[in-house]
């Protein structure tokens, strides 16, 4: 009778049963006959893991590398500075406050930029020198929430505030002096005259990018005006957007709000060098490590074909048992997609935490071998930054759950095609 408990205890289980379930992860389990196809999945299941855990880290610290070091240097500068087409510009209090009230910019302040020659207890170097007003240098968050105590107060005509690594490597403590060298000074009937003044340090800062706190010089805006001989006017005007992003779309009504003979410099100007190499090495080191994943899935490949071929006559009977060429091919997805799942997923984990602890690690091993692991002199950067980027995580995921997806397709397909007759044949 259709309808009666046995028929229905007789129909055909549907696809991914939990016989197949069985099947599978029993083959994956080693027997001293099979231990050479456990050892390669084990191989298999280890190199997964590590390429995940890699790609995952790899990603996540030039993800935080663009990060950290475009939120420094955005924070530090403007996102777009107006300069003069010809000389410095002079009528910069207008030009700012019509800025200002362009929709979208937050901040707009007039700068003298130029590089000098600081010199100190011996020891030279190239300095970036930036006039500011102090109100103008206070609104600059980035640097004023890093000064130290009472720089702004005593920030005047004679004194200076430098970073904290110009002035460690100047010897410099705090109301010490920096001698700054100019080589275009005073103009005289011989000449320009280099131009050489002492500055008391009113200050420091400290925001974390190298690139800055070893090279760069605050000072008051009339004292720069007249040390780098502009006169009554800047060579800029610096100008911070609400979305660093959106400034290219703003530069229309930046430009028309500035007035005629203004250059606008947008921030990806200044730094499409550094943007395009930190793309291009993440697409290359993606492609790169993306190759340990493959390797790792090939490695699925042969370790099911060997196991297809061991396990020949145990498909012949699983076949003449009723078993259909579709469960067959289902067990063998299940144990090639196990090793890939579980691979995954310990390298997720292993690069999650490795992420997460990435500056614990670097100190612990940078003591274990007495050398410095990441210097802050050559990143700019005075740790290391890890950023996990949900969709990159993702990315990766999917990237290797599908590899040995379409590992496991050829093995699988070739259990389905084994003819039961052969196989027995000499059994």
């Amino acid at each position: 009778m259709p309808n009666s408990p046995s028929a229905t205890s007789m129909s055909s289980p549907g696809p991914f049963a939990a016989y197949e379930w069985m099947i599978a992860l029993r083959y994956l389990r080693a027997r001293r006959r099979e231990g050479f196809v456990s050892v390669i999945s084990g191989f298999s299941l280890v190199g997964i893991a590590l390429g995940v855990a890699t790609l995952i880290i790899v990603m996540s610290v030039m993800g935080g590398f663009r990060k950290e070091f475009l939120a420094s240097v955005l924070g530090f500068n403007g996102h777009i500075t107006m300069e003069a087409g010809a000389g410095p510009l002079t009528n910069f209090d207008a030009m700012t406050a019509r800025l200002i009230k362009v929709p979208g910019v937050t901040r707009a302040a007039p700068i003298v930029d130029g590089q000098v020659l600081g010199t100190q207890n011996g020891v030279n170097t190239l300095v970036y020198v930036r006039g500011m007003r102090p109100a103008d240098l206070k609104s600059l968050t980035t640097v004023s929430q890093s000064l130290t105590q009472g720089a702004l107060q005593a920030f005047n005509r004679d004194t200076v505030i430098i970073g904290d690594g110009l002035a460690q490597k100047l010897g410099i403590r705090r109301g010490g002096s920096i001698t700054l060298f100019a080589p275009q000074g005073d103009v005289t009937p011989f000449g320009p005259v280099p131009r050489t003044k002492p500055y008391l340090v009113a200050g420091t800062f400290k925001i974390g990018n190298n690139l800055y706190d070893s090279s760069f010089v605050f000072m008051p805006l009339e004292e720069a005006q007249d040390f780098f001989n502009t006169g009554a006017g800047v060579t800029g005007v610096e100008v911070m957007v609400q979305k660093p992003d959106d400034d290219i779309a703003m530069l229309p009504s930046v430009v028309a709000a500035a007035g005629p003979g203004v250059r606008p410099v947008p921030w990806q100007d200044i730094n499409s060098a550094f943007m395009g190499a930190v793309q291009v090495e993440s697409n290359v080191m993606f492609l790169i490590l993306s190759l340990i994943i493959m390797v790792a899935a090939l490695n699925i490949v042969s370790g099911l074909i060997m196991l297809v071929k061991d396990k020949s006559s145990d498909i012949a009977i699983l076949r003449t048992m009723g078993a259909s060429r579709g469960a067959v091919m289902r067990v063998f997805l299940i144990a090639g997609m196990s090793i890939g799942v579980t691979g995954t997923f310990l390298g997720f984990l292993l690069g999650v935490l490795f992420c997460a602890n990435i500056d614990s690690i670097e100190q612990g091993l940078s003591a274990l071998t007495g050398t410095s692991l990441f210097n802050p002199t050559v990143y700019f950067l005075s740790k290391i930054p890890a950023d996990l980027d949900f969709w990159q995580v993702t990315s990766v995921v999917a990237m290797a759950l599908t590899l040995t997806f379409l590992a496991t397709l050829y093995p699988s397909w070739r259990a389905a095609r084994l003819d039961p007759v052969e196989a027995l044949r000499y059994e």
